[in-house]
């Protein structure tokens, strides 16, 4: 995977100073001091968004509507003093940090977003694939499927895939699992 983009919106300057130091060696940082500037900077080159739920001109809920609201496929982790609540069932971040968060939690949290987001790419094009694969195995006989260069090169990406995913799979969750899926669903 190329350097990720992550995008940290935290409106104590110490705080969104720390995280940077913690990420910049790994990632490419940027920081967003307010809600406003939030949605200003997020676009489809952030791969991941460390947000804050408390800013001073709105909330980091308001930012995580307005990014999904949007299309943006980014991975999302409230990195948040907040205590969660019932609240956080409906909202569409991938996870929740509560603060004090040490670096080693950041950066695992960030390795986490970034394979759910890998995963999900994975997913995605070998569903594609693997639709296309079943019409052509249905549609077409055996005898001109076999030796067929292209329906060759399908099969082996999704050998590749399947590889891939397997894995990535090692290293996930339940709730990685759940993620993933609603996203393709809302996809």
């Amino acid at each position: 995977m190329s350097e990720a983009t992550v995008l940290v919106v935290e409106d104590e300057p110490d705080i969104s100073a720390l995280y940077a130091g913690f990420l910049e060696e790994r990632y490419d940082v940027t920081v967003a001091e307010t809600a406003a500037e939030a949605m200003d900077t997020v676009d489809e080159t952030v791969d991941a968004v460390l947000l804050d739920r408390r800013l001073p001109d709105g909330s980091g809920d308001e930012v995580l509507e307005y990014i999904r609201e949007n299309g943006l496929d980014c991975r999302i982790a409230m990195v948040t003093a907040v205590e969660p609540d019932f609240d956080i069932i409906g909202m569409g971040f991938d996870l929740y940090l509560t603060k004090p968060v040490s670096r080693e939690n950041l950066l695992a949290a960030l390795e986490t977003l970034l394979t759910r987001d890998e995963y999900d790419e994975l997913l995605q094009e070998a569903a594609a694939l693997a639709s296309k694969r079943a019409v052509l195995r249905a549609q077409k006989p055996t005898a001109q499927l076999d030796g067929n260069e292209a329906f060759d090169e399908l099969v082996s990406r999704l050998d590749e895939l399947d590889a891939d995913m397997d894995a990535i799979t090692e290293s996930l969750s339940p709730d990685d699992y759940r993620a993933m899926f609603r996203d393709i669903g809302e996809a």
